[in-house]
């Protein structure tokens, strides 16, 4: 397969018709080795046939890398005219490998395998055309129309490693072996494995926008983490030294798995990894389209749970505390073996990039530095869930492709594979998938002393708290005014005569109020009754970002992030406390304020005229007391009783504002004539309720 060697592509240098060039040799090498890989069926009858009970029949992946392109294209408004629509509707989404009742085959008319081979080549040329056609400016963004070309490429390239993995569980008798490459012959025992030493040091993790190669959305961003000194494996762990673990009654022991790879084992009714074969005393080992005996010198290939339960019982055998690398831990690794990057390789340093072998090797035939197969022979699971760094934007024409996966359910595997090529077999590259599943991955140990500490930055789901950060940061993506910019403006031009040391926030929701006014006053303490909300400030205070989902139209969502450094309200944020109350009820310690802010929380209160008559306790003297309200007493179920306006007495109105006159100027002078402003909360794309919030200002007496 020489003839289908290449590297991912430099996007930044050269000149732009050789780039042009550059670009359809990739696409069409990449377009033939995928092909290339469906030779292994032994007929046209198993692309019917699944590799994987939880995953579609094969056919729908021979469609689908060309249907991704079509579509792609047509949303980028790069093409204005489908091939086939109804192919590209059903050849168009693949099973998650998450879900465990998504595949139903009755959904499902699959076409003639001609007919697909027809309509990929009818692609093909489609795709060449706008190859050949479209405007190319170097460098190429991700704004770019080629980079919605480098997608498609990469995401085939992706394909082509995970189509190996289902083509490996077919039957023996369904594959025809010698059609895709070359397998390594060297086989022997397995070597006696160390750990070495990895000094620690800070890691700044995160693709910087300008690099050469395309990235997925999950490269980019920013991310530091202090990677303290650990031992890691010399070697990556091998199967004769996993057969040590099954000879243990490793799969027969609970106490060596967690509470998930339990439920897996036992559901799987596992005794051994999965590629693994036993008859008798004898061990074979399933590669994608052949058996062998078994390589006790290659590296085990298992999920995350297989992993972690040999690192558990290792460590109770040793007596030290083995686990699986973080990804800067791995990073590190790298770094201090002096690992090239892919555009940087005359030869792949590791057994990668289909340059060496279609099989793993030996875990002692690719040295760097000290160790081995630091990239390489199989991908590495690592103890980190996926998320995305500081930064992290998903692509609007690939607005799924990571984000579905920030769940705390997906782990990261690095270093790539022998079948790993392009964007896969880059530095940056962060895959991830959930636990139980299999890919050609095996792992490292680590020993550590240093707790583990894992960061799962999930998108918040609760549609509530969505709500509310939009409302709060919501003006990151529109122009309409900002409740919280609106008040705190009001609040600076009131109090600017005022000596204001200590200031009380009694609604804090998701921040922005607290933030807006942090650079004015030196101890903001914000206070909100549920944790679902409070949550999300305090992670803006410490980790600097927030993600949330918010509803588009129908089943579409928009994925947000909001960064407190693109707001300018980050330098100030070590003025603000952050704490969960009940403004219904609030301890004696939140008192001696020279500002209190009542920001639409009257109208949550359960009972608003105790809260009114009790208020001033709180307040030093000359206290200032600003109340934002919108009276929507009914709406959060108020009862009559306790609402102090609103109503009619003796057959004449009563406001709110009046109501809460006469339960305040016995200890307050109102101060101003009261302002409204729009409070706009954002329910979709196309639905947003405004309300006016009735805004006055009150000085203790």
């Amino acid at each position: 397969m020489q003839d289908l060697f290449t590297k991912t592509i430099d996007l930044r240098s050269g000149k732009p018709e050789e780039k042009r060039q550059e670009i359809l040799n990739y696409f069409e090498k990449t377009w033939a080795i995928d092909e290339k890989l469906y030779t292994l069926l032994k007929s046209d009858e198993v692309f019917y046939h699944h590799g994987d009970p939880l995953r579609h029949v094969l056919l729908f992946y021979l469609g689908h890398t060309a249907v991704f392109f079509i579509n792609k294209l047509f949303l980028a408004k790069i093409i204005d005219i489908r091939i086939n629509p109804a192919f590209e509707s059903i050849f168009a989404i693949g099973v998650d490998e998450m879900s465990w009742d998504d595949l139903n085959e009755k959904n499902y008319n699959w076409p003639s395998v001609p007919e697909v081979r027809e309509y990929r080549e009818e692609a093909k040329q489609h795709i060449i055309d706008v190859i050949l056609k479209t405007t190319l400016n170097l460098p190429i963004r991700w704004e770019d129309p080629f980079w919605i070309i480098l997608m498609g490429i990469e995401h085939e390239r992706i394909h082509l490693e995970t189509s190996s993995v289902l083509i490996r569980q077919l039957p023996l008798n369904e594959v025809v072996s010698g059609m895709f490459g070359e397998i390594c012959e060297e086989r022997g025992n397995a070597p006696i494995n160390e750990l070495l030493p990895v000094s620690g040091a800070e890691m700044k993790l995160g693709k910087p926008i300008d690099y050469p190669n395309y990235g997925w959305d999950n490269e980019y961003g920013n991310y530091t983490e202090k990677v303290e000194d650990f031992k890691t494996t010399k070697y990556l762990v091998s199967n004769g030294e996993f057969l040590n673990f099954i000879n243990d009654n490793g799969y027969q022991n609970k106490e060596y798995w967690t509470e998930e790879g339990w439920n897996w084992r036992n559901f799987k009714k596992a005794e051994m990894p999965l590629f693994w074969r036993k008859v008798a005393d004898n061990f074979s080992l399933r590669l994608v389209a052949e058996e062998i005996p078994m390589p006790w010198n290659w590296p085990v290939e298992v999920n995350y749970l297989e992993a972690k339960a040999y690192c558990n019982w290792k460590t109770m055998k040793d007596g030290k505390i083995f686990r699986l690398p973080t990804e800067a831990e791995w990073m590190r690794l790298t770094e201090i073996c002096s690992i090239p990057d892919e555009l940087e390789w005359e030869k792949a340093p590791g057994n990668i990039n289909l340059e060496h072998f279609a099989s793993p090797c030996p875990v002692d035939k690719f040295q760097t530095g000290d160790f081995f197969d630091v990239i390489g022979n199989v991908w590495q699971w690592t103890e980190t869930p996926m998320t995305g760094y500081a930064g992290f934007k998903v692509h609007p024409m690939y607005d799924d492709f990571t984000a579905p996966t920030f769940d705390g359910q997906h782990n990261l595997i690095k270093g790539g594979s022998w079948i790993s090529t392009g964007n896969e077999a880059t530095r940056h590259a962060r895959y991830a998938f959930r636990r139980h599943f299999y890919q050609h991955a095996g792992f490292r140990l680590v020993e550590s002393e240093t707790p583990l500490v894992i960061n799962n930055d999930e998108y918040e789901t609760d549609r509530e708290v969505a709500i509310s950060c939009e409302a709060n940061w919501g003006d990151a993506f529109d122009f309409n005014a900002n409740f919280s910019v609106e008040l705190s403006q009001f609040i600076l031009q009131n109090v600017q005569n005022e000596t204001i040391k200590n200031v009380l926030d009694l609604n804090a929701d998701t921040g922005r109020l607290a933030f807006e006014l942090a650079p004015f006053f030196k101890n903001i303490t914000a206070l909100d009754f549920s944790a679902r909300f409070i949550r999300m400030p305090i992670q803006l205070q410490e980790k600097g970002f927030i993600r949330y989902i918010v509803k588009d139209e129908g089943e579409l969502v928009f994925y947000r992030e909001i960064l407190l450094s693109d707001f300018e309200l980050g330098t100030n944020k070590e003025n603000i406390l952050f704490m969960q109350a009940d403004g219904n009820n609030l301890k004696p310690i939140y008192t001696g304020y020279d500002l209190i802010i009542v920001p639409n929380l009257l109208e949550e209160l359960i009972c608003p005229i105790l809260f009114l008559e009790k208020i001033h306790e709180r307040l030093n003297d000359s206290g200032l007391l600003i109340i934002a309200s919108t009276y929507e007493w009914e709406s959060n179920m108020v009862q009559r009783q306790h609402w102090p306006g609103g109503f009619k007495q003796d057959g004449e109105p009563v406001t709110s504002l009046e109501g809460i006159k006469s339960i305040l100027n016995e200890k307050f002078n109102l101060l101003n004539e009261p302002e409204n402003i729009t409070l706009s909360l954002r329910k979709s794309s196309r639905i947003t309720e405004q309300r006016l919030s009735e805004v006055s200002v009150w000085k203790k007496k």
